[in-house]
């Protein structure tokens, strides 16, 4: 059967029941009425790239509508990094039966809405939804792509810097010279630096495989990771090289500070996942347009330490940011 959202919009313009019809570009996944006890719904999943951050945001997801009553069955599809493989998986799903697409990070996402454009896409994982041409607005995203968003207070991250080591000089930034979420908040973490005095030394990559080089090639006092997908998939290479030379690692999201990295004022992904599944009911169930549900961004980032990390980076958390910790980790 139609989706619920699909579905109203028919009766609105044609002004008659339709009592059949189908739930994406090419048909309908659901096997009964929608939002009905007995609905389940078919559900694509593509996401870049595997690594913490956005495994626990499709885990979020998941265990969200599972929350909520949904039955679903999902074709996940991951794309190992490759915007190649990621346009392929948008393709396949563009012709599937699916009543939902989500779309875990920028280039997934970006992919997808190219080429699906009537079957609802949820996308969760982008930092800058209208400079990847995602919406419209943020406010209003005008067409069936909506989410959330993972924009996270950069110039608070960039600002922990000073705090852990007084005296630093530099900082080293890593990141995908390919990702406009990537260019987004480097961007900002520029300008957070030029603020606190902080030189910025940047190094790009294009794959997870670059990540160890590019970590061996900085000569800096910090390092500081955007929520970077090919950067955080090479995590463990950057703590190689951070632990090797006592070099601090602010991270863009919590997921890694959990991983070995050693602060961050984040994100939670996986309560962002769980965010955007809250989303999905209201588009399935009650007849939510994606055109007009504004993009949505999480409210409290936490402040998370990795107090292990610290002594492997022989670094010394001040007793004031310890004390002000949403959690502390080992």
């Amino acid at each position: 059967m139609k989706k619920t959202w699909r579905t109203l919009a028919a009766l609105a313009s044609a002004g008659t029941l339709l009592l059949a019809g189908c739930g994406s570009d090419s048909g309908s996944g659901s096997s009964a009425s929608a939002g009905g006890s007995d609905t389940e719904y078919k559900i694509g999943i593509t996401q870049i790239v595997s690594h913490a951050s956005l495994d626990a945001a499709r885990d979020g997801f998941k265990d969200g509508l599972a929350d909520a009553g949904i039955k679903a069955s999902y074709d996940e599809q991951n794309a190992q990094g490759d915007q190649a493989t990621a346009s392929s998986i948008a393709n396949k799903f563009a012709s599937a039966n699916l009543d939902l697409v989500l779309a875990i990070a920028t280039p997934t996402a970006q992919a997808t809405a190219q080429v699906i454009t009537t079957t609802p896409i949820l996308f969760t994982a982008v930092t800058d939804p209208v400079a990847a041409d995602l919406v419209a607005s943020n406010d209003a995203p005008g067409a069936n792509v909506t989410g959330t968003t993972d924009m996270n207070p950069v110039a608070e991250q960039i600002g922990l810097i000073k705090q852990i080591v007084p005296d630093a000089k530099t900082v080293g930034i890593l990141y995908s010279s390919g990702e406009v979420n990537s260019a987004v908040q480097v961007e900002l973490a520029r300008e957070a630096a030029a603020a606190d005095g902080l030189e910025v030394v940047e190094k790009t990559i294009t794959t997870t495989s670059e990540v160890l080089q590019a970590a061996q090639s900085l000569d800096v006092d910090a390092i500081y990771l955007p929520t970077d997908n090919n950067v955080i998939a090479g995590l463990d290479s950057v703590l190689q090289v951070a632990e090797e030379r006592k070099i601090p690692v602010i991270a863009g999201e919590t997921e890694s500070v959990s991983k070995g990295a050693l602060i961050t004022y984040g994100l939670d992904y996986y309560e962002l996942g769980k965010q955007t599944a809250a989303m999905a009911v209201k588009i399935l169930t009650e007849g939510a347009d994606p055109a007009t549900m504004p993009v949505e961004s999480q409210k409290d980032p936490q402040l998370v330490i990795n107090t292990t990390a610290a002594e492997r980076m022989g670094v010394t958390i001040p007793q004031s940011l310890l004390d002000k910790a949403d959690e502390t980790v080992k």
